[in-house]
């Protein structure tokens, strides 16, 4: 059974590991097996959104495209926060049109996230990438049809244990991001975490992935 990389920006080419590598407009790269494709709030250049939005939907098109982002907002960069918004709200858009998850970036804007998500009426599985923060602002993101993608902190900050640990099975999913550590680093402390073999932590993040991305890893 493979691995499933949530988010990373580099491509390693590995047959046991299925990446859903990061992809941006400007710099995309048809060689790359699987991606998602969006605006991430920190490049948002204000006179290229139609432009760059024009690329995602025809990638969106594609079936190697499986996700929309990563995208979001983020209260703590200079890109004012209602373009921010403006430009998250055209991709959710998208990814409603095309029936496509979303992979999403928020830094101190859980709130508005879920928000939008409820006046939005999004219907298509939200994913939150790299979380970091508590056990009340996971429960609150489950309890709002969110899921939540550990990685780089999980790694990184001990007290997450116990935040892992709370989130239901069926409601995560690993990933790598921009570290140095691979993605089997990360299955074995999260496996330890849930006090798990490696081998059922894949089975679970199997099923979430055919659940959410309506792809089986056997397609692969």
């Amino acid at each position: 059974m493979r691995y499933f990389n949530l988010h990373t920006h580099k491509f390693t080419n590995q047959s046991e590991v299925l990446e859903l590598v990061n992809q941006y407009p400007q710099e995309f790269d048809d060689s790359i097996p699987f991606y998602s494709i969006g605006i991430h709030p920190w490049f948002i250049v204000e006179d290229r959104v139609e432009a760059d939005l024009q690329i995602i939907e025809h990638q969106l098109q594609e079936k190697k495209c499986l996700a929309v982002g990563e995208c979001g907002l983020d209260k703590r960069i200079e890109i004012p926060f209602d373009l921010q918004q403006l430009v998250f709200e055209k991709q959710l858009a998208l990814a409603e049109k095309y029936q496509k998850p979303v992979v999403i970036h928020c830094v101190a804007s859980f709130q508005e996230v879920m928000e939008i998500k409820k006046r939005l009426n999004i219907t298509v599985p939200m994913l939150i990438h790299g979380f970091s923060k508590n056990q009340q602002v996971a429960k609150q993101l489950i309890d709002n049809g969110f899921y939540i993608s550990f990685g780089k902190y999980l790694l990184k900050i001990p007290e997450l244990e116990s935040v892992f640990k709370s989130v239901p099975n069926n409601r995560f999913f690993l990933e790598t991001d921009t570290i140095e550590e691979g993605i089997r680093e990360v299955y074995a402390l999260a496996a330890k975490y849930k006090n798990i073999k490696v081998e059922e932590l894949k089975g679970i993040i199997n099923n979430n992935f055919t659940r959410v991305f309506d792809f089986r890893f056997s397609e692969t």
